[in-house]
């Protein structure tokens, strides 16, 4: 059934760079008075000069790069890193070029741990996402320099809307929270629909804390996805 939009909410449609599935699942949230206090929110940010990651085109990369048939593995995230050229909108995943986040370096060893792979050097993690590997930050941008300075402004509800779409409309998704912000988020999850796998967080603080080290998630993912009949993700990364 089509949807008949007035030329203001087109023209809010329009102004949002998302890969089309989700725009479509997402319109009512996209339309919503949230969604334009999220924007104001941003577009006051930007004059007062603030650089904010990542950058504008990359705010939507995960969803981008992981259309919403394609998904199979949600990695959630918290926020963007706010350090220069680093965040570039997928969780987790820094540009190549970039120093291994502290975070990044124990997924890797762990990685390492659970499948044998070599222990990747560089830390873009778009081959993950081409795969169906949605890595999502709960917010979806930081102001530099400063952690966690976007929260509670709207992009939680955001996601909360691109989780609730994965819950209903998909089945068979591996979600893969690691720590308790992650998992307080992963409640709404149908776990009779799909694979919850928890574990700590990856971050040096909680992770050497225990908990994460041995959690295995890549082989668990892959194995449920194969019982279900879909094809496994190729965790290693390209040097």
């Amino acid at each position: 059934m089509s949807v008949n939009f007035t030329e203001q909410e087109q023209a809010k449609l329009d102004q949002v760079r998302l890969d089309p599935s989700w725009k479509v699942a997402l319109t009512d949230f996209l339309l919503s008075q949230k969604m334009e206090s999220l924007r104001n929110f941003l577009l006051k940010e930007k004059t007062e000069d603030r650089v904010i990651y990542p950058p504008n085109a990359l705010i939507f990369n995960a969803l981008n790069t992981t259309p919403l048939e394609q998904v199979k593995v949600v990695i959630l995230g918290q926020d963007p890193y706010h350090g220069e050229n680093q965040a570039h909108g997928l969780s987790f995943s820094v540009q190549r070029g970039v120093a291994l986040p502290p975070s990044l370096r124990n997924i890797f060893h762990e990685l390492h741990n659970d499948l044998g792979l070599p222990v990747a050097t560089q830390g873009d993690l778009t081959q993950w996402a081409e795969q169906g590997v949605l890595l999502l930050n709960s917010v979806l941008t930081v102001a530099a320099g400063q952690p966690t300075s976007h929260q509670k402004q709207g992009w939680e509800e955001f996601t909360d809307q691109v989780i609730d779409v994965l819950n209903q409309q998909r089945e068979h998704i591996v979600f893969i929270l690691w720590g308790a912000y992650a998992q307080r988020k992963g409640k709404r999850i149908d776990t009779t629909k799909h694979l919850v796998l928890k574990a700590a967080h990856p971050s040096p603080l909680a992770a050497n804390r225990g908990g994460f080290f041995g959690c295995k998630v890549f082989s668990k993912t892959n194995h449920y996805l194969k019982q279900n009949g879909i094809e496994p993700i190729n965790w290693q990364l390209d040097a």
